[in-house]
């Protein structure tokens, strides 16, 4: 088993190759709300990249499952009507923030986007008080 520490460094590593080969061979920024939601109505010639990311994320994902499924841990148990609320939420966000975290925060912040900050710094704040009142004040998930 390869120790967290490596594992989440060569993770970031590859992130960071990833968003800057995106921008370097595209001329995209690698936010990955708007590269799926670029497929709901894409573009003339912008469908086919957008295809090939999105579906580089599902396959590592499915791969990482395959061959290490113990690097996912124990998932939450909640119900669907949650997960598509939360979803919903999720897209809402993006929509209103101009993006998502790897946009803002991998992409935006390496370009020393004022905008990226203030949304990255938006989304770690709302992240840790969502953490502590589900845990603290309604007694939620440990």
């Amino acid at each position: 088993m390869v120790h967290p520490f490596v594992a989440s460094l060569l993770g970031g590593a590859l992130i960071g190759l990833s968003a800057a080969l995106l921008l370097l061979l595209n001329g995209r920024i690698a936010g990955i709300s708007g590269i799926a939601g670029g497929l709901f109505f894409p573009a003339r010639g912008e469908a086919g990249w957008r295809l090939a990311f999105v579906g580089g994320l599902v396959a590592g994902g499915v791969l990482l499952a395959a061959f290490a499924p113990g690097v996912f841990g124990r998932g939450a148990v909640v119900s669907p009507a949650l997960l598509v609320v939360a979803g919903l939420l999720v897209g809402f966000g993006t929509r209103l923030g101009n993006g998502c975290t790897s946009g803002h925060g991998v992409c935006g912040l390496a370009r020393g986007s004022t905008r990226s900050l203030v949304a990255t710094l938006t989304f770690m704040a709302a992240g840790a008080l969502t953490v502590f009142v589900v845990r603290h004040v309604l007694g939620g998930v440990q």
